[in-house]
Order: C-alpha cells, then sequence, then structure tokens
C-alpha cells in the first residue's frame, strides 16, 4: 500500500454541532447586516473597513461560511503573507458550525502558496469549495484555475489587507476571474483603506465600486459596504486606547554584517545569529528593559514581552524575578540545542495559565504568543525584539489592544526599545500601523509627539555620524539645527517578492524637497523611460533607475546627503501601485523649540561658566514629559553634543565658515562627474544642468546629441563627455553632451 502523510493544507471540514461561542460585537453584526443588503445584487465590488484588532477574518469567514459556502458557491480568498493564509483558514474551520452551515454536511478547502507546508496551484480540484491562496503564487498561474471555475455562474472573491489590491498582481487577478465568471462578488478587507496617495485612491475607488450608505446600496463610488473608526471602537471600549512610548537603548548592532545578512533581514525579518547573541546578551539593553517596567508597573499592569531568542527570553525572566518581579517565558515546544533548555506544549500552557490567573505579572514570548491565545487582561507590551513585517507587528501590537468590554483593559502600552543601526533597515514603527486610522489621538499635542518620535528615529543615524571621528562631519555641523529637522515626510508601505510588508519613513528636508517634489512628479516617465513594467523589479534595473534619479534630481549640496535607499524604495512602492506616495508636513511642529542653536547662544550671551552652563543645559533636558526635546533628540548625549558644537561655532566661527577647498593633487575636471559631486556636489550640478542647458531646443524639450530624440523631460537622458576621459577628455562644460540611455549604452560599448 502506497504511504501517505497527512497535510493541513487541504481537506474536508465537517460543520460543528452546537452554538458558537463566539458572539459578534454589534460592529460586527452591522458589518454583516450590510454585507446581506450588498449582496442583494447578482454581482458587487466593495470594501468592508475594520480597524486593527476590529475582527476582519472573523466577520467575512462567518458571513461567507453562511452566504457563500452553505449556498454553495465557491470562494477564493486571496492574501500576499503565508499568515495571513493561515489566519483564514483557521477561521473557516473554528467557526464551521451547523447553525451558521445547516443546509451542507460539509466542504473542501485548500490553501495555496509557496509555502512547503501549502499546496501548490496543481494540486486544485475541481471540487474546492473554498480556495485560500498567496497573490503570487496565483498571479503566476491564473491559468491553474480554469478547470475550478469552469461552469460557474456566481463566485465570492475577497482580497486581505485590500488596500494592496491596487498592486498590479491583484488587478491582474481580479480581471482574469471577471474573464471567467459572470457574476463575481469581490469583497476587500482592511483597516487603513486610505493611508496611500491620491492617485491611488483614485485607482482603489475603479476596483471597488458598490457600497451602502443610509442602508441603501450605492454605485461609483469609493464603494465602502461598512466602515468603523478605531475612535468608535475605543469610545465602545472593545479596543484600548493605545499610548506609544519609546527609550533608546543606547547599543549599537549591525556594523559588521555583510550583504548576505542584511537581505536576511530585510526579507526574511531574521536576525543574523551572532546579532541575536549580542542584544541578547546585552547587560545595559536587558537592565532597561527590566528597570523601565519597574518603573511604571502600576500603570502597565500585566506586560508581554516579545523576545529576540530564547537565551534573551531566560536573561530577561532571571532579571525580572531578581528584581521581585513575577514573570515566566513561552517558546515553541522544541529542545533549544544551544542552551538546553526543553519547553514542552504543556510547560506554556502551565504558564499561560498562571499568567490569566493573575500570579505572573509578566510573560516573556519567543515567537508564540502572535495568534489564537487567549490573554484579555494584558495591558502593554514590550516591544524588545525589532521587526521589518507590519503583520508580525500588528500581531504583537494586537496582544493589549482588547478593551474593557472584551474582558481587556482602558489603555494599551505599547513599549519600544529602540536600538542603533548604521544601516537602512526599514524596521516597523508601531505607530505607523495606525497611520490611516489617527482618530485614537485627543489632541494636536498628541499628533505632534508621536510625529516628533518618527523624527527622532530617523535621526539615530545622524548621531552615530557624529560620533564617528573616521568621518569628516563638517559640512553637516555648519548647517543650521533647525534646517536639520525634516519638514515631512513619505510615508508608505510596500510588498517584498516573498510576502513581506515593508513599512516606510522617508524624511524630507529643506534641501532635499524639492528634489523629490520633482521626481515624484516624473515616476511616470522614469518608468516609461526603462520600459518596465514588473511589479518587482530586477535589482540591476533597479539600481540603474536609482542612480538616474540621483543624478538627474539629487545633485548639488544637501544636508543630510541623499539617501539611495530611500529612493529604491520609493521606486519599489511605485513599481507596485503606479503612484507615489503620499506625503505627510510636519507644519505644525514649533522647529524654535528644537534649536540648540538658540540654546547655545543664550549660554554665550549670558557669559555661563562651565558648571552653570551644565546646569541650565541639564534643566531643559529635564523639564516635564511633554518636553520636545526630550522627545526629538530621544538621547541626551545627542542633545549635549549638539549644543557643545552650537557653541563652537559661536566662539570659533571661522570654523565653520571656511568653505574654501584646495585639491593638491588632482583637478576636479580630470575626475568623473560623480567623484567630482563626492568633493563639490554645487559643481557637479553645474556642469549637469549646463549640459542639459545646451541641449534645450526652443520647444522647451532636450534633444539627443546623437540620435536627435526629443523629449520634455531629463529622465531619458544621460550627461556624456563628448571625449571620452580615457582618452583625455575632461569634465568642463565644452566636453559635456546629453545622449539618451540607448545612445549612450551603445557608444559605452564601441
Amino acid at each position: 500500500m502506497e504511504e501517505r502523510k497527512e497535510t493541513t493544507s487541504s481537506g474536508r471540514i465537517i460543520p460543528r454541532s452546537g452554538i458558537n461561542d463566539r458572539i459578534p460585537y454589534e460592529h460586527q453584526k452591522k458589518a454583516m447586516e450590510c454585507m446581506d443588503r450588498i449582496n442583494s445584487g447578482s454581482d458587487f465590488s466593495t470594501l468592508v473597513v475594520l480597524p486593527t484588532g476590529g475582527g476582519k477574518t472573523y466577520t467575512a469567514a462567518l458571513w461567507l461560511l453562511h452566504n457563500a459556502i452553505d449556498q454553495h458557491k465557491k470562494i477564493l480568498w486571496i492574501a500576499h503573507r503565508q499568515m495571513l493564509l493561515d489566519q483564514a483558514a483557521e477561521a473557516f474551520q473554528r467557526y464551521a458550525y451547523t447553525e451558521t452551515i445547516p443546509h451542507i454536511s460539509g466542504f473542501r478547502y485548500r490553501i495555496i502558496s509557496g509555502s512547503s507546508s501549502h499546496g501548490r496551484t496543481i494540486d486544485i480540484r475541481r471540487d474546492d469549495d473554498l480556495l485560500i491562496v498567496s497573490k503570487d503564487s496565483i498571479g503566476r498561474s491564473l491559468s491553474a484555475l480554469d478547470d475550478w471555475l469552469a461552469g460557474e455562474e456566481e463566485l465570492f472573491l475577497v482580497v486581505d489587507e485590500a488596500h494592496h489590491s491596487t498592486a498590479k498582481t491583484y488587478r491582474r487577478v481580479i480581471d482574469y476571474v471577471r474573464s471567467k465568471i459572470p457574476h463575481v462578488k469581490l469583497i476587500g478587507l482592511t483597516a487603513t483603506p486610505f493611508r496611500t496617495a491620491e492617485d491611488e485612491q483614485g485607482l482603489l475607488g475603479k476596483i471597488y465600486t458598490d457600497g451602502v450608505k443610509n442602508n441603501a446600496v450605492v454605485h461609483n463610488d469609493v464603494g465602502i459596504t461598512y466602515q468603523i473608526s478605531l475612535k468608535d471602537l475605543i469610545s465602545r471600549r472593545i479596543l484600548a486606547k493605545p499610548v506609544f512610548e519609546s527609550y533608546q537603548t543606547e547599543e549599537q548592532y549591525g556594523q559588521e554584517l555583510g550583504l548576505e545578512a542584511w537581505e536576511s533581514i530585510q526579507h526574511l525579518d531574521t536576525l543574523p545569529d551572532d546579532v541575536a547573541r549580542q542584544i541578547a546578551g546585552s547587560a545595559l539593553r536587558n537592565r532597561l528593559i527590566v528597570d523601565t517596567y519597574q518603573k511604571g508597573q502600576q500603570k502597565y499592569g500585566q506586560t508581554i514581552v516579545f523576545a529576540v531568542n530564547v537565551d534573551h527570553a531566560i536573561a530577561l525572566n532571571a532579571l525580572f524575578r531578581k528584581s521581585g518581579i513575577s514573570s515566566d517565558y513561552i517558546v515553541s515546544s522544541i529542545r533549544d540545542a544551544a542552551t538546553g533548555v526543553n519547553v514542552s506544549r504543556e510547560d506554556n500552557e502551565r504558564k499561560l495559565q498562571a499568567y490569566r490567573d493573575g500570579k505572573l505579572q509578566v510573560l516573556i514570548n519567543v515567537n508564540i504568543l502572535t495568534e489564537g491565545v487567549d490573554l484579555p487582561k494584558t495591558g502593554t507590551v514590550f516591544l524588545a525584539r525589532p521587526t521589518v513585517s507590519t503583520i508580525l507587528m500588528t500581531q504583537m501590537v494586537g496582544r493589549a489592544l482588547r478593551g474593557p468590554a472584551a474582558g481587556g483593559t482602558d489603555t494599551a502600552y505599547i513599549v519600544s526599545f529602540v536600538d542603533n543601526w548604521d544601516e537602512h533597515i526599514a524596521w516597523v514603527n508601531p505607530e505607523s500601523l495606525f497611520d490611516g486610522n489617527n482618530e485614537f489621538s485627543d489632541n494636536m499635542a498628541d499628533r505632534i509627539q508621536r510625529e516628533v518620535r518618527m523624527i527622532s528615529l530617523s535621526k539615530i543615524e545622524e548621531f552615530a555620524t557624529m560620533l564617528d571621528s573616521s568621518i569628516d562631519t563638517t559640512a553637516l555641523e555648519k548647517v543650521p539645527f533647525t534646517q536639520r529637522i525634516p519638514i515631512g515626510m513619505y510615508a508608505f508601505s510596500y510588498l517584498e517578492e516573498n510576502g513581506m510588508d515593508l513599512s516606510c519613513q522617508v524624511m524630507v528636508y529643506d534641501s532635499t524637497a524639492e528634489a523629490y517634489r520633482q521626481m515624484m512628479a516624473d515616476l511616470p516617465a522614469l518608468f516609461a523611460s526603462f520600459g518596465v513594467t514588473e511589479e518587482y523589479l530586477p535589482d540591476d534595473v533597479l539600481r540603474q533607475m536609482e542612480r538616474q534619479c540621483r543624478d538627474t534630481y539629487f545633485c548639488g549640496e544637501m544636508v543630510p546627503p541623499y539617501s539611495s535607499d530611500d529612493a529604491v524604495r520609493i521606486l519599489k512602492y511605485y513599481a507596485q501601485y503606479e503612484a507615489a506616495p503620499s506625503f505627510y508636513t510636519f507644519d505644525h511642529i514649533d522647529r524654535s523649540r528644537l534649536d540648540v542653536g538658540a540654546i547655545a547662544k543664550h549660554i554665550w550671551d549670558e557669559d555661563m561658566g562651565q558648571r552653570k552652563a551644565a546646569e541650565y543645559v541639564e534643566s531643559l533636558w529635564n523639564q516635564g514629559d511633554d518636553n520636545l526635546l526630550r522627545l526629538f533628540f530621544g538621547r541626551k548625549l545627542y542633545f549635549m553634543h549638539q549644543v557643545e558644537i552650537e557653541k563652537t561655532k559661536l566662539a570659533h566661527p571661522d570654523t565653520y565658515n571656511d568653505t574654501h577647498i584646495t585639491y593638491d593633487t588632482i583637478a576636479l575636471e580630470d575626475l568623473p562627474l560623480r567623484e567630482i559631486g563626492k568633493l563639490n556636489p554645487q559643481r557637479e550640478k553645474e556642469l549637469r544642468d549646463g549640459a542639459f542647458a545646451k541641449a534645450r531646443t526652443s520647444r522647451d524639450t532636450y534633444r539627443c546629441a546623437c540620435c536627435g530624440m526629443e523629449v520634455a523631460s531629463r529622465i531619458p537622458f544621460q550627461v556624456d563627455h563628448i571625449l571620452p576621459m580615457n582618452r583625455g577628455g575632461k569634465s568642463v562644460p565644452e566636453n559635456l553632451q546629453i545622449l539618451c540611455r540607448s545612445c549612450n549604452g551603445r557608444k559605452g560599448d564601441q
């Protein structure tokens, strides 16, 4: 007999007898009633908007069980992450009761993704009733749906995290299904439908066209059948009010990491073992975590700490207990080879019950407490591990969001411990999960504090640069400090090819604002000139496009300097959504309150001695909790360092005013343009601008010096040396021309 292996990725679900013990909240009942109304038509395309913690998956699964599965209608459920697929399948399995599906004896489900624990598109069977698929797996094999769809008159198509459904692959799947089925009922589930750019909102409105307003079905609008705000769920006490705190650990990681390690972090959300060991073994960092809890124990209450690994959990647990705090840790039920710890499921459940019973104040968790465990009295989460995954961050934060009406707490404290990483890693800021739902902010002061903390995180790398004696920071330091405070940011999220959902905040300064404005306006032309239409750009093309952006927009003096990583993230976003990310200004932040130059001048004018000046700076730092200085600088050392720089400017103005540069060994004209830019950014800009000015026609276009192609934008062109440098050509205006990329490429091949 052929040996068989059981798989959880597909099977037949038999309805449970009895009554579902999870009773929907009023907002979930209302959402299902509105879905009943819109379902009266033969087809529809609509959004259901429930904020983080509002129960989107539960609400949709319960409604679909009754209105689709029980009516012998097929469901295609699409998401971009394996975890989301598993959660959807679990919801259908858990809530399949006979009271919900009374007319059938059972139904078949199948999960499809690139994961080894899931099925493949080739496994799809005609008799599957529920397909839960990753958007990339099905996007690459749309024809695999043909037999499954054949003969069907009606289909329910669900897009989870529907704010991503404007991405090319989602649109392609939707269009394909509509070409095969006469009546498609499209349901988008999301917490934040409009956290993206206005252009993308318009595209979202083209996908979701039907909604319910005033108990009536409406069409040709951004179709929302039901929507409730985070503020409403908080006011109903279903969700707790999130309060965000962050603490700088003063620890630095990642200096020695290679490209492979960075890729592992960015794309797999996996810390290299040596870095994880450093974090776990940091006595100062661990003490900060425990001391923070101990000082705020009364307000924090029962707290879940998310640790990096088993070593970290053990170390933290020992410190908590030594400090007189009842704690324990739970980890996956495996033996850890490094520590020798063997934790069984029974051990975990015993500790969980002790936490539920109030016998433990702190429960330390390693990769296990993200979903499916009921711990209603949790009032706080400590984020002692970083993540690049918005899904994982949502699950960690969600452990504390249960409100009083749901057996939880009034307030949820979300406490982050922020390390210093020299490289640009897009760690998820927990506050970004609520970018589209900021109603929980009571006033402008809350909003300012939130945004100042976000800016503060962006300053960490600048701080590291300032303290690195091997780096010349004179150019950075001579710029007035208020000009080094961002004027706004581009905030957005995009999907990596493996389904990782990355949140990004690209800070914009006075010196880069115009460059970013031009870049955003020219993104359509940039992509057209490269002829790329893929949702995921090949690395070589991505780097070519980034270099074009740098040469076109970001030449000249820019402080802080242009970041290629920021440009790459914007390009990845546009490749998926064909829209520029949203820009948020910081206009309402009073930058003068952060002006260390004014503080230094006061010290200078008052002729304070060293002791008096130190006491004055200390008093400013120790002002009340709403003190923007502490919020912005985060680190006291950074604040004091900046004051000292400004005092030095006043005492020795020539140190920062002397901008004369003498080149003893090589003339600028003998260097390539990019090398010139490293020494004199303004000169590079002048040379490039001059080459384009020479090529400008009376029709306000630019003309390729080789083929004569004319375009109004600079995007398709590159500045070229007429006489190549390897043949004695100079980087001087008379030896520069512009060529289209095709002509420049052919010239380079000759």
